[in-house]
């Protein structure tokens, strides 16, 4: 835990295609650290629209950026424009080298993972990625929320409340983390029980499956070659 007194610059990546919820849901959390300022950052200061077409914008580019406390990537469909994007992947290694906690959210952990960052680490993601996982020399972890030392990885989407609130307690304590969610009124009930692959009707599990194999096998491609460049040799991955 961080002291209290020992302002905290916290900052997020947004980039176009985001999954708004991996970047908003987070946000509701960190933003109510106490004693933390945060702020969202861009390749530029152009709004963008995540990737159901919401309008979001930038608080100041990434060169703007300070040396970030916490780091927080998030994922969705875009992640995969940035995946070979040199600008991004750098900004990610210089500030995750200086952070005292880096966050990833969904497929952010895909391109923590291009940035070379997740070799020999704990790591989880959306399951319809999470077979990716070892092409960036990460070691798969099947939970919601995955801790590895500083490195925080929330699975999918609104897993991201999730690992932010686990976050908070690792930074200002439970008490400031409870006090949050309290303020926010998370304490879902949800109406079905069909959340991950394994609770999910077949029926809907296919569907879902069969929506998501374009992007799906974009990934792995991309991820194959990132494996190459990083020098990591792997196995066919297992069928999400």
């Amino acid at each position: 835990m961080i002291s209290h007194d020992i302002p905290l610059q916290i900052g997020s990546l947004l980039f176009d295609g985001v999954d708004q919820i991996d970047l908003t849901g987070p946000f509701e959390v960190l933003s109510r650290i106490p004693n933390a300022t945060y702020r969202i950052y861009g390749k530029t200061t152009q709004g963008v629209r995540d990737v159901k077409g919401l309008r979001l914008a930038p608080d100041a580019a990434l060169a703007d950026a300070p040396a970030l406390d916490v780091l927080h990537i998030p994922g969705g469909y875009g992640q995969q424009a940035l995946m070979e994007d040199e600008e991004v992947l750098e900004w990610i290694r210089r500030q995750a080298a200086g952070a005292h906690s880096v966050f990833s959210v969904c497929t952010g952990a895909l391109l923590c993972g291009a940035a070379g960052l997740l070799q020999g680490r704990r790591a989880t993601t959306h399951w319809a990625s999470f077979h990716l996982l070892p092409f960036f020399g990460a070691i798969p972890v099947d939970e919601r929320v995955v801790t590895d030392g500083n490195w925080v990885f929330a699975a999918g989407v609104t897993s991201g409340i999730d690992g932010a609130l686990h976050l908070a307690a690792a930074l200002r304590g439970p008490e400031a983390a409870q006090a949050i969610q309290l303020h926010m009124v998370y304490a879902p009930e949800p109406p079905f029980d069909s959340g991950t692959p394994q609770t999910a009707p077949p029926a809907v599990l296919m569907q879902t499956r069969q929506a998501l194999a374009a992007i799906t096998t974009a990934r792995e491609l991309t991820a194959r070659r990132v494996a190459s460049q990083l020098g990591i040799v792997v196995d066919a991955p297992a069928a999400p």
